[in-house]
């Protein structure tokens, strides 16, 4: 099956934000406990993505991306679609998070199950309440060593 025109454009689209994202985010540390609560965010979507539990996984996501995706089903159905490392990566290795001003990115090692390399790129904003809630990951072939 080949992707849309409008699917290409979306990509793009992401692919350009989180680049965007990622060059802001490069100059201002974290504090510890921001550090930890991205990790967390992105951990505990990848554990509930593990678990086939379709709300939990989506439940982690910023809220313009639940609008724009629609439904937990789909949002998992996206995952296993178009992210299946994601969905069940063989191995992870969370990278040192950077950011400032409520918008950060983790880069996170993954391999699959055919032993291929993987970096995702999450952006996650931190939201009014204060939780940090996903609102992009770009999946790219890691050319380089697991972490």
């Amino acid at each position: 099956m080949t992707a849309s025109p409008a699917r290409h454009l979306t990509r793009l689209l992401i692919a350009l934000w989180l680049l965007c994202m990622a060059m802001a985010a490069s100059a201002a540390p974290l504090t510890a406990a921001d550090e930890k609560n991205v990790r967390a965010v992105v951990q505990s979507q990848l554990d509930a993505l593990a678990k086939d539990d379709a709300a939990k996984a989506f439940s982690f996501a910023a809220p313009n991306v639940r609008k724009a995706v629609g439904t937990a089903d789909a949002f998992i159905a996206m995952v296993r679609r178009d992210y299946p490392v994601v969905y069940r990566p063989a191995s992870v290795a969370f990278l040192k998070p950077e950011g400032k001003d409520g918008q950060v990115i983790q880069r996170v090692q993954m391999s699959d199950a055919q032993g291929t390399s993987w970096l995702a790129v999450y952006s996650l904003q931190q939201q009014g309440n204060k939780a940090w809630r996903i609102t992009g990951c770009m999946v790219v072939e890691n050319k380089g060593r697991m972490a």
